[in-house]
């Protein structure tokens, strides 16, 4: 049996467990939250390594992304050195596949993304989200300077993205990630603001955490396009008003894994030590084991 377990300084909350058939081999999928905390998931990645076929490392990315700039975190790369025999990722190498992969399915299958408003929560997260929106012809709006600084002001250029980064990111990833992004119990707290934006979109994308963490009460006929959700995460949603959900990772026993966790799965069917593999493995895998976006009406 394969065991992939994702190791999350998020909260424990949102932990999940699935055993399934993949390809004609029993698999184990496991996402440990540690609540916040780097030294028990440093502890844990050092109890698994060697002994699960591939680690996701979530509730933290390793790099942030602009463009062909890539900014390491500080905090997350102690994450990763605790890995030392297992193979370790954070989803970005996914993200840049997979969410742009869903962006071309969903206009193939008529899905109306040109001329729609998109509001992307924080694109260096999800650059190639944010980029493939862009191509297929959405009007963007990127709330980094929001969600990272608390600053009221939009994005609406990849070109001005790359150019904040290129002065803000080196700085940003040397601070302690809880000040960039919510860990622990901070992901169960929510604080409205930017309303003005999300009622701007016609489609709210990006990470779900940090959509969840200032989503307005009523949120009628959004269109969400994130990752990860449970079960409840779908009905505060559906009570919120929202039309449709897109999750570009599919749906396993009830929930959407992490893009961290479904990369972390890929890896360990490749059959290739992890630096050799491309995103034309992922594809690949992506097609031979049949994931598709899970879109789910809301009303």
């Amino acid at each position: 049996m394969k065991r992939i377990v994702s190791v999350s300084i998020g909260s424990s909350k949102r932990d999940h467990a699935v055993e399934l058939e993949l390809l004609g081999e029993k698999v184990r999928i496991e996402r440990i939250g540690t609540d916040g905390s780097m030294e028990k998931a440093i502890a844990l990645l050092k109890e698994l390594d060697g002994k699960v076929d591939a680690f996701g490392m979530g509730g933290i990315d390793l790099y942030l992304v602009a463009g062909r700039r890539r900014y390491v975190i500080r905090d997350a790369k102690k994450l990763a050195a605790a890995a030392k025999l297992t193979p370790i990722v954070d989803g970005s190498g996914l993200k840049n596949t997979l969410e742009r992969r869903t962006v071309k399915e969903l206009v193939a299958s008529g899905f109306p993304v040109g001329g729609k408003k998109a509001f992307v929560v924080c694109a260096l997260d999800r650059f190639g989200l944010a980029e493939s929106l862009f191509d297929a012809g959405a009007e963007v709006v990127m709330g980094d300077f929001m969600f990272a600084l608390g600053l009221p002001i939009p994005i609406r250029k990849l070109s001005t993205l790359r150019l904040a980064a290129s002065l803000i990111a080196p700085v940003a990833v040397q601070l302690p990630f809880e000040w960039l992004y919510p860990t622990g119990s901070a992901q169960e707290t929510q604080n409205p603001r930017w309303g003005k934006w999300y009622h701007w979109g016609d489609i709210v994308a990006g990470d779900f955490l940090f959509i969840r963490k200032s989503l307005p009460a009523q949120i009628p006929g959004k269109v969400i396009l994130t990752n990860t959700t449970t079960r409840e995460d779908v009905e505060d949603l559906r009570r919120r008003g929202a039309s449709l959900l897109i999750t570009t990772t599919p749906e396993l026993e009830g929930r959407s894994f992490g893009t961290n966790v479904m990369e972390a799965l890929l890896v360990a069917f490749s059959g290739k030590p992890l630096a050799e593999i491309t995103p034309d493995d992922y594809h690949r895998l992506l097609d031979k084991l049949g994931f598709k976006p899970r879109i789910t009406p809301l009303n």
